[in-house]
């Protein structure tokens, strides 16, 4: 097995994924159909994902780091879009912040309101497309800009504020 040594540690190829640190290969992999609770993950695409609660929000992060084929400009523009459609919920709702989505980058953010798009669904749509299938997160996009009353920024657009 080759061991990869970064500034972090060492990387291994783990059960077909892209190389995770070490201590990664502990965390339990996420079945799009499993229950979903906060905690850390391995994604089936090879993402390594953290679901955070508040009061008014689920904080999901997703890092794609070592997977090139998580970054496809098509992949790019269905994670950008499934930002939209929770930003779109959380203009209805009167929320202060802008949707955060990095372009070209391994490591996306996502800020859910509690309420408004069931965790379970988005959360599907967000390995869906790391599996390569779009529809779900299209489905919550479509709802969402139909619902919200105003068009949403369109995926092709940066309307979405970058993350750091």
């Amino acid at each position: 097995m080759a061991d990869h040594r970064s500034t972090a540690g060492s990387y291994i190829p783990y059960d077909g994924l892209p190389p995770l640190h070490v201590r990664e290969t502990a965390l339990p992999h996420l079945h799009p159909y499993a229950p979903i609770s906060p905690g850390r993950y391995i994604t089936p695409g090879g993402g390594r994902l953290t679901i955070a609660t508040t009061t008014a929000h689920h904080q999901i992060t997703l890092d794609h780091l070592g997977c090139d084929a998580q970054t496809s400009e098509p992949k790019e523009a269905a994670f950008k879009q499934l930002a939209l459609a929770a930003e779109g919920r959380c203009l209805r709702a009167g929320c202060k912040h802008r949707a955060r989505f990095s372009v070209g980058n391994v490591y996306r953010g996502f800020q859910v309101r509690r309420g408004s798009i069931e965790l379970s669904a988005f959360m599907r749509a967000l390995l869906a497309i790391e599996l390569g299938d779009f529809g779900p997160a299209t489905r919550l996009f479509d709802e969402t800009s139909s619902t919200v009353g105003a068009p949403l920024a369109s995926p092709g657009r940066s309307g979405l504020q970058p993350t750091s």
